[in-house]
């Protein structure tokens, strides 16, 4: 197994919409960072949202059940106040994740677009 790959967060403007970009490795050492910048980039969102507020985990080599839960309260907290929250780009092991957690039920995936 290799050595544990920082944490980067970073937003960015994807066809105009503000997307919070996550990399590296997400887990008990960085949800502090996690949860702070998630929070924040929802609430820089405002409420009045017509499309949902993008998480692109692409980057994400790997992930805890403690940072899913992390994601899973912010976009619980957000769904409070009528914003929806989705993560773009799961990879396989990020979705198991979510599946083995149960988490899967209180965070939205995107739908990725299939090949005609």
């Amino acid at each position: 197994m290799g050595a544990r790959q920082p944490t980067a967060i970073r937003v960015e403007r994807v066809l105009g919409e503000p997307v919070l970009v996550l990399a590296g490795d997400l887990d008990v050492r960085s949800t502090g960072v996690l949860r702070a910048a998630v929070h924040d980039h929802i609430r820089s969102c405002g409420t009045d949202l017509v499309v949902p507020v993008v998480l692109d985990i692409s980057a994400v080599r790997s992930v805890d059940a403690t940072a899913l839960k992390v994601i899973a309260a912010a976009c619980r907290q957000a769904h409070r106040y009528g914003v929806r929250v989705v993560l773009r780009g799961a990879q396989p092991a990020v979705r198991r994740m979510l599946h083995l957690t149960h988490l899967i039920r209180l965070i939205e995936l995107e739908r990725e677009s299939v090949p005609a």
